[in-house]
């Protein structure tokens, strides 16, 4: 062959190789798996739809229909204590709403077994001597009933520590007991109601560098420990009742016969487990009509009550259920991601549950309505959750969490066994499931009725941007305030919990804690039209761009909970000239003491050796 057909055969091999370079990448890329968008870099600037911003604030300022839902779900339905009949009535309520609206797929999901299921019919307490007074007090969540009115005396037992626990055997069989004394009631010389000014949002952006106080963890071993020694005095004294005075309000102290009546009232840690069940029958009572009867049996005069505590049990392994409904996604390539937005269902007992959490119930189904009215095609799916069994230990969003995304496996050993979960050490790493990569984020209502502030990131610093570019046109609606604090007590953990960008809005507190929080006061009139529908405005844009963007939401690292105790443990042998640890002192004193001459030994005597036994043959 001649060199130049050589050359020609060469050039014409290297350009079929080069042709085909290209073939080969493409078919190289599309078999390597491609990363979830949110780990992808976030475009600086983010492509809003300020039409449809116009569109969702006149549909939902001046269309609302959020007061109609609150009336229907507080005044319709009522108290919805986990277990509870209401509650049921709420979760195929707000299923039927959810497709009535529009909405698709509107359904329950079971999280599983909750305990028993109790209603209060009717409570009443009045002193007959020595005086007459109608006193202000409900039932304690899953108190056992009276069986009809009784008259007895009062007495009071004050129980601080275990020790305090003998001086009142034999005292206390059939008595009302007023168990504890009463705090001090200081005047109110603020608000009951007040909205965030300047000063607190610059106060809520600013980071704080000091970590949250650990006291309340620590002490809640040897308080629940104290609670079940005063349940079993109960239980062996037998009262004809216990009445407990309402605790202070998270704001304020009282407020004129408003009282708290929520799991503090109970006697146990679980009374809404069969095997914790109250031994009694408990009330919790207004501190004023409650520091009366106190301050007369201190005085040694006689007091006789009448009661009558009635209430129902329904079953001891009643289930709880989320309401789930969504407005499918319509993009072929992001319609199986999802955006979710919700609040928690369940109320306490005392009161209707408006502002907790009616209100963030009601603005979740109305960002539903909002976005069915317009007929939006989200590019993501959009999915509703009404999470129940929140009051108890955020049961609902954490049973749903577990079924699709993931969950902290727990320490089983018997001590932490012992425990309430969010005590429980981790176990390892957290577990995922593959819908983990499929959701975008979660956005939560559950701090009362006040109209949105801002946002809590959740310390996720890569979300800062774009939710400054999604607040600079809702500057008139006061919605200003992006900050990087945690906070916590509310739904939005459950997602947190497993590496899922879930947030909480800043909210205008009004009389959320000072007057409805856990309250026999928490009732409609305690919301504010105007407030609610700013709300739900601002929580459907937050919820419409999150469905319509190119890249799902940047996300903090994974979290590690399991290395949390390691990585908060002192560093060792940091201190120079400190002095080691025993075990290392000893290490050390064995190198630094002398070293003796050898000492001469005996000659030693050749022993003959022993016969050799059979090798046993390996297991």
């Amino acid at each position: 062959m001649s060199l130049i057909n050589s050359l020609q055969r060469s050039v014409a091999l290297l350009l079929c190789a080069a042709l085909a370079l290209p073939s080969f990448a493409a078919e190289k890329k599309t078999t390597e798996p491609s990363k979830p968008s949110y780990e992808l870099p976030q475009p600086q600037r983010e492509n809003l739809d300020l039409n449809m911003y116009q569109l969702i604030r006149q549909e939902g300022l001046a269309h609302s229909h959020v007061m109609e839902y609150a009336s229907a779900l507080a005044d319709g339905i009522g108290p919805r204590l986990t277990g509870s009949p209401n509650l049921q009535k709420a979760n195929a309520w707000t299923r039927d709403q959810l497709t009535a609206m529009g909405c698709v797929n509107a359904h329950l999901e079971d999280w599983g077994e909750f305990g028993m299921g109790w209603q209060q019919l009717n409570t009443w307490v009045r002193m007959t001597s020595p005086d007459t007074a109608v006193l202000i007090a409900q039932a304690a969540p899953w108190s056992p009933a009276t069986n009809g009115p009784v008259t007895v005396q009062a007495a009071v037992a004050e129980i601080k520590e275990v020790k305090d626990i003998d001086q009142y055997r034999g005292k206390l069989g059939g008595k009302v007991v007023f168990l504890g004394a009463p705090w001090e009631v200081k005047p109110v010389e603020k608000p009951l109601s007040r909205t965030l000014d300047e000063a607190d949002l610059k106060r809520l952006e600013s980071y704080p560098l000091k970590p949250p106080s650990e006291e309340y963890r620590k002490d809640y071993p040897k308080r629940m420990e104290l609670r079940n020694k005063i349940s079993q005095l109960m239980a062996d004294e037998k009262p004809a009742a216990v009445v407990v005075p309402s605790r202070e309000m998270r704001d304020m102290g009282a407020t004129g016969g408003t009282f708290t009546d929520d799991g503090g009232a109970d006697l146990t840690s679980y009374a809404y487990q069969r095997e914790h069940i109250n031994p009694v029958p408990v009330a919790a009572m207004a501190i004023e009509n409650y520091g009366r009867v106190y301050r007369l049996v201190k005085a040694h005069v006689p007091v006789t009550l009448e009661l009558n505590i009635d209430t129902k049990f329904f079953g001891d392994h009643e289930h709880g259920f989320d309401t789930i409904a969504e407005i499918p996604g319509t993009d072929p390539q992001l319609k199986d991601e999802v955006v979710m937005v919700g609040g928690h269902l369940d109320s306490w007992a005392s009161a209707t549950g408006a502002t907790d959490n009616g209100a963030g119930t009601v603005v979740a189904m109305e960002v539903m309505r909002i976005l069915n009215a317009l007929q939006v095609k989200p590019r993501r799916t959009i999915r509703i959750g009404l999470w129940t069994g929140e009051e108890q230990g955020l049961f609902g969003s954490e049973g749903y969490v577990k079924q699709h995304f993931g969950y902290v496996p727990l320490s089983t050993a018997p001590e932490q066994m012992k425990l309430p979960e969010w005590m429980r050490k981790p176990a390892g790493p957290i577990v995922l499931k593959p819908e983990q990569q499929k959701i975008s984020a979660y956005f939560n209502v559950d701090n009362g009725g006040g109209r949105i502030r801002g946002i809590y990131l959740e310390q996720n610093a890569a979300v800062a941007p774009i939710f400054e570019q999604w607040i600079a046109p809702l500057k008139d609606l006061d919605v200003t305030a992006i900050t990087m604090r945690h906070t916590g007590g509310t739904d939005h953990e459950s997602f947190d919990a497993v590496g899922i960008p879930g947030f909480q809005f800043i909210q205008d507190p009004l009389d959320y804690g000072t007057r409805t929080h856990h309250t026999n006061m928490d009732t409609y009139e305690r919301l504010q039209q105007e407030d609610l529908a700013q709300a739900a405005t601002v929580e459907a844009i937050f919820v419409y761009n999150a469905a319509m963007r190119d890249q799902m939401l940047p996300r903090k690292p994974l979290p590690h909970p399991e290395r949390e105790e390691q990585s908060t443990a002192p560093l060792k042998n940091i201190m120079p000239g400190a002095e080691a640890e025993e075990k290392d002192a000893k290490q050390k004193l064995e190198k630094e003491e002398p070293q003796k001459p050898p000492q001469p030994q005996e000659p030693q005597v050749q022993q003959p050796a022993p016969p050799q036994q059979p090798s046993t043959p390996q297991q």
